[in-house]
């Protein structure tokens, strides 16, 4: 690569799962770049690091939510998030990652200048001073939803008298023993907190204007843990992992060509744990499954609280916060001292880093997606944003490795550029494909700022990994998309920089 001045190799953002990931891919696969991650908190995690609330845990099986490179040691393999930011720990430290990490750096904007062939990132620091950093190369793991602003679903709670709670700003060491709690949503988020809840406090609603397609499963994964006990690590995880991501895809695709199957087979699960009397209008979606994930139910303990009578699912439309609870248009009261808003997540793009490109702003919404990493002629820049029916950490694996091989074959031909061409001839030859498809709530309303994704290959945020996985890995990185190229100039602006990396 050219020689201009430039901080680092790679910047990348977020010290959460994708940037920890990316870290570790370019220690074993571009030992001689440099690189930081910049992180505006004061730990590692992300979301595992942001979330405090009741029974934080994965919704997905860590065999594939845990990286491909390291091997999930655990006895449950649905995991509470103290165990998930344990992992990623153990792995900055094993494998040197820490070092590399900036706390308390706010990453605000980042302008690419072609013609240096680098980004020029501007940070805050808690203190609010500003500095400037640059990079060759920018990997943005800063996630896909809103860190300061959850989604506000216009609620007035002027007269309630107890406290409003929303699961992204969860009060330190809260102690709701005893107390009435109305849990308001159906998603993941809602799922998780009302049995955790339900353990102290007197009682756990939760209140759903809809239903939501509820799949249990055990905590442990039987065959996994034998496994361990018969095989080497590596080799128990990977089979493991390889069962796991094969049972995800047969469920979705099951799910999608057959839903009434799909949906008896969620049915009989919840018989077995509620009994034959349970409300089954309380758990059927006037959707299909896996038109929107499916809510995990970890060894039943919801349906488990429900029996115990600690907890129930009560579906109706607000009327109004009141004084003693919530008021149902139909009427009913439900008594109240805490009210939880788990009423979902906002969308933002590229972490809202102002991003742009010699001085103009980048508009995502017109850009398409490159092979799910990269975007139609925006160079040196990429991004992970994970599956919709599979975990997340499949494509920052994926993405990670893809990024690593593009770095490889700029230092093979001395290119600056690594840009993914799309002309406007060519782009006016697209058929723009509506991937986020899924019903959900957060999707729907934020569909308007993502990027643009075809219905064919390259120019897609695809959703079947093992395809995914064969073309980033395999598949010939100079494609005829991807150009290579030299800068055009040199670079010579001292600036206030970040100290580097040892």
């Amino acid at each position: 690569m050219a020689s201009f001045p430039v901080d680092f190799d790679v910047l990348i953002v977020g010290a959460g799962i994708s940037g920890i990931g990316m870290a570790a891919h370019l220690e074993m696969m571009c030992p001689n770049r440099s690189y930081a991650i910049v992180e505006r908190r004061e730990q590692i995690g992300g979301t595992w690091d942001l979330f405090r609330y009741p029974g934080i845990r994965s919704d997905s099986d860590m065999h594939t939510l845990g990286f491909v490179f390291e091997p999930w040691k655990h006895e449950k393999s649905i995991a509470d998030g103290p165990a998930i930011l344990e992992y990623l720990n153990r792995i900055a430290d094993e494998r040197g990652i820490r070092p590399h990490i900036r706390f308390g750096h706010k990453v605000v904007s980042a302008d690419f200048q072609p013609a240096e062939a680098r980004w020029h990132v501007t940070l805050e620091l808690e203190d609010g001073e500003r500095k400037r950093v640059t990079a060759r190369f920018l990997y943005l793991g800063s996630g896909y939803y809103d860190y300061d602003d959850p989604y506000d679903a216009g609620f007035d709670f002027s007269e309630f008298e107890g406290d409003v709670i929303h699961p992204q700003f969860w009060p330190e060491n809260y102690d709701y023993t005893g107390k009435r709690v109305v849990v308001v949503g159906s998603g993941a988020t809602a799922v998780t907190i009302v049995p955790s809840m339900a353990e102290h406090a007197a009682h756990v609603t939760m209140l759903q204007r809809t239903p939501t397609w509820m799949a249990s499963r055990p905590a442990r994964d039987a065959i996994a843990n034998f496994l361990r006990k018969i095989l080497p690590e590596k080799l128990a995880y990977a089979i493991t992992r390889f069962k796991n991501i094969k049972m995800q895809d047969l469920t979705f695709k099951t799910a999608r060509n057959r839903p009434e199957k799909a949906k008896k087979v969620l049915h009989k699960r919840i018989e077995e744990a509620l009994g034959p009397d349970y409300d089954k209008a309380a758990f059927t979606p006037p959707y299909n499954p896996w038109e929107q994930r499916l809510c995990l139910v970890p060894d039943n303990d919801l349906f488990e609280a429900m029996k115990a009578g600690k907890a129930s699912v009560v579906t109706g439309h607000i009327d109004k916060f009141e004084k003693g609870g919530v008021r149902l248009k139909s009427g009913e009261l439900l008594e109240a001292d805490i009210i939880v808003t788990a009423t979902g997540l906002k969308l933002a793009v590229a972490g809202k880093i102002a991003i742009s490109q010699a001085g103009q702003p980048v508009e995502f919404s017109q850009r398409y997606y490159y092979k799910g990493a990269m975007f139609s002629n925006l160079p040196n820049f990429a991004v992970v944003f994970g599956y919709l029916n599979a975990s997340w950490t499949l494509r920052a694996d994926i993405n990670s490795e893809f990024v690593c091989r593009v770095l490889n074959v700029m230092e093979q031909k001395g290119a600056d550029l690594a840009t993914p061409v799309l002309t406007p001839e060519q782009e006016a030859k697209l058929v723009e494909d509506d991937l986020f498809d899924f019903s959900s709530g957060y999707i729907q309303r934020g569909k308007h700022i993502m990027p643009k994704s075809a219905t064919t290959y390259p120019w897609r945020l695809n959703q079947e990994y093992v395809y995914d996985r064969k073309i980033m890995r395999k598949g010939e990185i100079e494609d005829g998309w991807l150009v290579f190229s030299k800068a055009s100039a040199n670079a010579q602006a001292p600036e206030e920089q970040l100290e580097a990396a040892e």
